[in-house]
């Protein structure tokens, strides 16, 4: 079964741009990316779009579709009446590049950095032992594909533009989350996620969980357990008796 759909599309660039309204044939089956490409291929063929693997795992086709931060790919027009009008957008947080093509460059730069996985200096390769509770326990978050949905709709930098720099982002905090729950990682996890990363910005309203295609529970199991570590950090009385004792017998050595 076909019918007419009404859509309206972004077009510019990072000078100006606006809404163009378009009618587009939609199939049975298909996905906004379908339309995206029928629109290509028979009224807009200089229509700037990034898409990969159509499959909804290289995370290439982030947009926002009715305002939502979604992936192209993986939402289906039957989700929408034939009455309804599809607006499909940019992702608002990062600079347009043209269409619906984004710079996201902001993402790789945070990605750089965070310290990679340190492991003990004791330890060759073939010698790192784990249990499979903490195996289990980081692999949610390496089912990431980092679409950087969860990066735009934030609203820390997505209504905040002067929070970029000081602050990383849930992919990125989720990041310093598996590696800081690695039983083997020597790597002082908590103290960057506050001072270096931004960790305090997060008011944890889940918005990052919501929009996550692999359904990663971001904010319960990566962000809030961060956020107790540093607090047990910086308020825990035993802790900081211990942090001061510590300090004090290092000068002392000096």
């Amino acid at each position: 079964m076909s019918y007419k759909g009404n859509f309206k599309v972004w077009r510019g660039d990072d000078t100006s741009g606006g809404l163009e309204d378009f009618v587009v044939e939609v199939n049975e089956g298909e996905v906004v990316l379908d339309i995206i490409h029928r629109l290509q291929a028979t009224q807009a063929p200089d229509l700037a779009v990034r898409w990969n693997c159509k499959a909804g795992k290289c995370g290439s086709c982030s947009a926002e579709i009715n305002g939502m931060p979604r992936l192209l790919c993986m939402t289906r027009m039957s989700v929408f009446t034939e009455q309804e009008t599809i607006t499909v957008t940019p992702l608002r947080t990062f600079p347009v590049v043209r269409d619906l093509v984004t710079d996201v460059s902001y993402n790789y730069q945070k990605a750089r950095e965070v310290p990679s996985f340190t492991p003990p200096e004791n330890l060759g390769l073939g010698e790192y032992r784990m249990k499979q509770r903490d195996v289990e326990r980081s692999q949610e978050f390496r089912k990431c594909i980092e679409c950087f949905l969860c990066q735009n709709t934030c609203h820390v930098i997505r209504d905040h533009e002067e929070n970029k720099e000081s602050f990383s982002g849930p992919r990125f905090l989720m990041r310093i989350a598996e590696l800081e729950m690695h039983p083997l990682d020597t790597e002082d996890r908590t103290r960057d996620a506050q001072d270096e990363h931004g960790l305090g910005y997060c008011n944890i309203t889940k918005c990052c969980t919501e929009v996550c295609p692999e359904h990663i529970k971001i904010t319960d199991n990566a962000l809030i357990p961060m956020k107790e570590r540093v607090a047990d950090r910086k308020y825990d009385p035993i802790v900081w008796l211990g942090n001061q004792l510590f300090r004090r017998g290092s000068h002392n050595k000096h």
